[in-house]
């Protein structure tokens, strides 16, 4: 078997053998190839610094990265890796990930991160054996908006450019893919909850899905969030969070509150190279 990367490899065959790797995951994966396509593109992936291991010419595993800079560091976030059942117990990611790091050194990279749900123990470990270190923890959400409609919320939708100049909060403990960088070339609406015509709280979602991509409170009000919530209510009932940092306490409360179901928790590791 040989490791190198996927710059050649067809776009069916990748998703062929991740849709194979992720049977039977801990949450269902779309199988729609358009979805990849928009996913991946977001996230910065680059085939050519993507790798996988090949026995003869079949694709038996991978790690599929995004490269961007981000706070100072040339990152490559692993925005997914797998390795198809029967190959599996054979150390793969460790042996992809000892091809990999040297070249992405070569190529500048200076960091490299991950996602992986805390369930995922087999993972983990691999992960630890290659040298990552856990460093944020991530709860996901996902279910109906549980609140009443009383006043009517004042929405302004603004376009990403007005959205990325607005000087906004905790913007460090964003995930790879909600990052500013990630979603503004996605499928996304940006309003701003307006309190007495200024803005209050802001939201990033993508309308079709129902998926919150950003969210917070612009202004400290104790009636704040209910507003915010009551303004993403008004576009989607049913909405999906991915990866709120557990130290941003105020908004994991607050979707506790309303009964809005944390489905799974992830850890985000990283590596310096």
């Amino acid at each position: 078997m040989v490791v190198r990367t996927l710059e050649e490899v067809t776009f069916k065959s990748i998703i062929d053998c991740f849709l194979i790797s992720f049977k039977n995951y801990f949450v269902e994966m779309p199988t729609d190839l358009e979805y990849y396509k928009e996913r991946w593109d977001n996230a910065k992936v680059r085939f050519d610094l993507s790798y996988g291991m090949f026995d003869d010419e079949k694709l038996v595993g991978f790690i599929i990265n995004g490269i961007d800079k981000r706070n100072g560091n040339l990152i490559a976030f692993n925005t997914g890796t797998g390795v198809i059942p029967e190959y599996r117990g054979k150390k793969i990611v460790q042996s992809i990930y000892e091809y990999a790091l040297k070249d992405l050194k070569q190529n500048g990279v200076t960091q490299c991160s991950l996602e992986v749900i805390k369930e995922n123990t087999i993972a983990i470990k691999s992960y630890e054996n290659v040298g990552f270190k856990k460093c944020k923890n991530y709860k996901c959400f996902k279910g109906k908006i549980q609140i009443e409609n009383e006043k009517v919320v004042e929405l302004n939708e603004i376009d990403f450019n007005q959205f990325d100049a607005i000087n906004l909060p905790n913007q460090e403990y964003y995930s790879w893919d909600n990052h500013k960088n990630s979603i503004k070339d996605g499928n996304y609406r940006y309003f701003q909850v307006l309190k007495d015509q200024i803005p209050e709280s802001y939201f990033v979602i993508n309308p079709v899905n129902g998926y919150v991509a950003q969210f917070d409170l612009l202004n400290k009000n104790e009636l704040g969030w209910h507003r915010l919530f009551l303004g993403i209510k008004s576009i989607c009932e049913t909405i999906k969070i991915n990866n709120i940092d557990t130290r941003l306490v105020e908004k994991i409360n607050y979707l506790n509150s309303i009964h809005v179901e944390n489905i799974i928790d992830q850890y985000e590791m990283e590596l310096r190279i």
